[in-house]
């Protein structure tokens, strides 16, 4: 093979390394950093870059879309001298490629350890019950301070979550019994609360079922009051309609004096201003027929007690005539 031939291989080669070099294609939501002789010269952005070969170096290329980062559980001491180990994830993004390539060694591991530190200092003023209860509390704290100091290294801090807080083993113990004693103690409340409502909806049937047992009876009552009422009207109306005399109607309000009696609701009997006419004559009518015997219950001239009017009349009676 011919010298010349070498040759032009070897510049063939030279200007594809230069070729590959030269043109720099950098992706979407990223960035490199181009040093010249080992200084700082441009930062790259996404798309078609030039760059002079074997003069520029790319440094380092940069991601710059969100980041999440799991950090593995750190033991932290509370207020009250208690040991919990938390879980925490931060969600970042760079904003400056040269900050973060200049200004930092590593970035995520200085992230990691300042996201300890202030964890610790923040969870060391709270105590055990609070730490547990004060998540967004402690994420917005913590992510304050982050965002603060990391903000020079051109990084932006979005997010800080605590993915778990696990206290110690006695206390997760503890902890159970007491949550299991508040659900006993719920169940009994609902229990005798449901006992309580069952009971006033039974009385309250109860009392509404003796209302209206009362207020039926009570119209029965009326009803029977008034039927016979409408009864004795009827009767009256017929006798009266017939046009009997005073001894007929006598013996009819007599007959039905015992009716009268029978209703509860009667408490006050109104007696028809003929039947006073009506008894005048009927006791006359009676008296022709001779003087009553004891116990006959009937006494027409009579105005004492216990027969005193019948005493008196025998005793004119049995008088002899004077000459």
């Amino acid at each position: 093979m011919q010298p010349i031939i070498i040759v032009l291989i070897i510049l063939v080669v030279l200007v594809f390394i230069a070729l590959v070099k030269t043109i720099q294609v950098i992706p979407q939501a990223s960035a490199a950093i181009v040093e010249r002789f080992g200084r700082y010269t441009r930062t790259l952005n996404a798309g078609l870059n030039i760059v002079v070969p074997f003069i520029d170096s790319i440094r380092n290329r940069i991601d710059l879309r969100e980041q999440v980062v799991p950090f593995p559980p750190q033991p932290v001491i509370t207020q009250d001298n208690l040991v919990v180990n938390i879980d925490t994830v931060i969600y970042y993004q760079v904003t400056d490629a040269r900050a973060a390539t200049y200004e930092v060694a590593s970035y995520i591991q200085a992230i990691e350890q300042l996201t300890v530190t202030t964890l610790r200092n923040i969870i060391g003023g709270m105590d055990l019950e609070r730490t547990l209860t004060s998540r967004e509390e402690i994420n917005a704290a913590l992510r304050g301070v982050l965002d603060e100091a990391t903000g020079k290294w051109g990084i932006r801090v979005n997010r800080v979550e605590l993915k778990a807080i696990e206290p110690p083993t006695s206390i997760q113990d503890s902890m159970e019994k007491q949550m299991r004693a508040d659900r006993d103690k719920r169940a009994a409340i609902l229990q005798a609360e449901g006992v309580r409502q069952s009971e006033i909806l039974r009385a309250e049937g109860e009392k509404q079922s003796s209302i209206l047992r009362a207020e039926g009876d009570a119209k029965a009552a009326a009803l029977r009051a008034e039927g016979e009422a409408q009864a004795i009207r009827t009767v009256f109306e017929s006798i009266h309609a017939g046009d009997a005399d005073q001894k007929l109607l006598a013996y009819q309000y007599l007959q039905m004096l015992p009716k009268l009696a029978e209703g509860d609701a009667n408490k006050l009997w109104i007696v028809p201003s003929e039947i006073g006419d009506a008894l005048k004559g009927l006791s006359g009518a009676m008296g022709n027929f001779g003087p009553m015997g004891p116990g006959s219950g009937f006494n027409p001239g009579g105005s004492g007690k216990d027969g005193a009017g019948d005493k008196a009349a025998t005793e004119r009676r049995e008088q002899p005539p004077i000459d």
